[in-house]
Parts: structure tokens; C-alpha cells; sequence
């Protein structure tokens, strides 16, 4: 643990070194404020809740968390600093765990940021706190499973660009995994476990789920499974080019 909480401040004061942080900060709270009150017609709707604000962070993080993901082991590798990192005495587990630490420290700031959104609905009526905070963690699990998967797919290469495309295709399947655009490929053929199977692992409908201010254990252990398994396959990805 120690070597992993080292290297997540290592990480978390690279993120602020370069304009990386400010441009992702500023990028954040622009789409957010831009979603919430012209798509989601916060004002308008009349109702004193911040549903068009989370309503849209699913497809936010498809983007943007896959860009901070990108660049955790494939600029690593690309510049070579991968293999000085791996012989330092350091497990590869810590080295996997402080990066995705650092870099889902980094997205709670972000989310910390909006918190005025939250004071403002508080003045403009009396919303349910319990469900927003709730919705608030949900969101952070998310963004949490987001980022497990973008690391491993940049442990995957070298190029950020492909560890880019790679992860926004993965993440993609997993969030319309409940849909029926994709239940119907497996309609007809598939026995009811396996459909539920596919159904069960949409980030939406767990999302969705806590959205209604409630933290399901299920929920909580999904998110959990996600990202331990991402994080043990980035291990397993990365021990195997150790090994070549």
C-alpha cells in the first residue's frame, strides 16, 4: 500500500504540473453547465432536483474519462519510463492501484467542482439531499469503472490515440449492454441467464438505479466488480509484457 500511495501522489501532482488538469477541469464543468441548462432545461422544467444535471454524465464520462485513462501506461511505454517504474521495489498491483487512484482522486475533484450546481438548487427550491448526494457517489462509481477500463486498455499500447479509441468502444458496449438495440442480437437464441447476464451489466441501468437516491448493495458491488476486475486484467496485460 505504501508504494501504491506513492505513486498515486506522484501522479496526482503530474496531473497539475501540465495544463492537462486545468484543460480537463474547465472542459468538465463547460459540458456540464452547457447539458444541463440548455439540453436538459434546468430553469425550465420547474422542478427543484438536478436530473438534467446527472442525467447526462454516463455520456460525459464515455469521453472524457477515457481521455484522462488514455495516457496512465501507454505514454509510459511510449516514452520508456514503464520499465524503470516496474523495477523500482514496487508491486505491479500498487503501481495499477496509485495511478487509478490518482487519476479517480482527480475525477472527484471535478465532480467537487459542480457542488454550486447543488447550492443552487437548494435556493431555487427544496429538493431531496438524499437522493442528490446518493447520486453523487453514483456517479463517482461510475466514473470509477469508466477509468478501470481505460487504464487497461492503455496498458494494451503505446499509442494514447488507440488506448483512446479502444477504451470509448469498450466503455460504449457496456453502457448499451441493457438496451434493447443490443438485447436483440442475443433475442431468439440466447437462454433467459445469459440475457439477463448482458442486461445486468449496464452501466445505466445501475446508474439509474442509485439515481433514485437509493445505494443498492447490488449496485455498490457491480461497480466494485468492475473495477477490480479491470484492474486485475490491467496487471495480468502488463506482467505479460514484463515478461517479453
Amino acid at each position: 500500500m505504501n508504494g501504491a500511495v506513492n505513486v498515486m501522489r506522484r501522479e496526482l501532482a503530474g496531473y497539475f504540473a501540465t495544463p492537462v488538469a486545468y484543460v480537463f477541469l474547465i472542459i468538465f464543468l463547460v459540458m456540464t453547465g452547457i447539458f444541463t441548462f440548455y439540453l436538459g432545461n434546468f430553469y425550465t422544467r420547474g422542478f427543484a432536483d438536478l436530473d438534467p444535471f446527472f442525467r447526462f454524465h454516463p455520456w460525459l464520462y464515455l469521453f472524457l474519462v477515457p481521455a484522462i485513462a488514455m495516457r496512465l501506461w501507454s505514454e509510459e511505454r511510449r516514452l520508456g519510463t514503464i520499465e524503470l517504474l516496474l523495477t523500482l521495489p514496487l508491486t505491479t498491483s500498487g503501481a495499477v492501484v496509485g495511478k487509478f487512484l490518482a487519476a479517480w482522486l482527480f475525477i472527484g475533484l471535478a465532480l467537487v467542482l459542480t457542488v454550486p450546481m447543488w447550492i443552487t438548487v437548494n435556493y431555487l427550491g427544496s429538493p431531496d439531499n438524499g437522493v442528490i448526494f446518493a447520486t453523487y457517489i453514483g456517479s463517482w462509481l461510475m466514473a470509477g469503472g469508466f477509468l478501470a477500463i481505460g487504464s487497461c486498455m492503455s496498458a494494451l499500447t503505446r499509442n494514447q490515440v488507440v488506448a483512446f479509441i479502444l477504451s470509448v468502444v469498450v466503455c460504449f458496449l457496456f453502457l448499451l449492454s441493457g438496451l434493447p438495440m443490443v438485447m436483440n442480437l442475443f433475442n431468439g437464441w440466447a437462454p433467459q441467464i445469459v440475457l439477463d447476464g448482458v442486461a445486468s451489466l449496464s452501466f445505466l441501468k445501475h446508474f439509474a438505479d442509485i439515481e433514485k437516491g437509493v445505494i443498492d448493495l447490488r449496485d455498490l458491488i457491480y461497480f466494485v466488480l468492475m473495477i477490480g476486475f479491470w484492474l486485475i486484467a490491467n496487471v495480468v496485460i502488463l506482467d505479460m509484457k514484463k515478461a517479453d
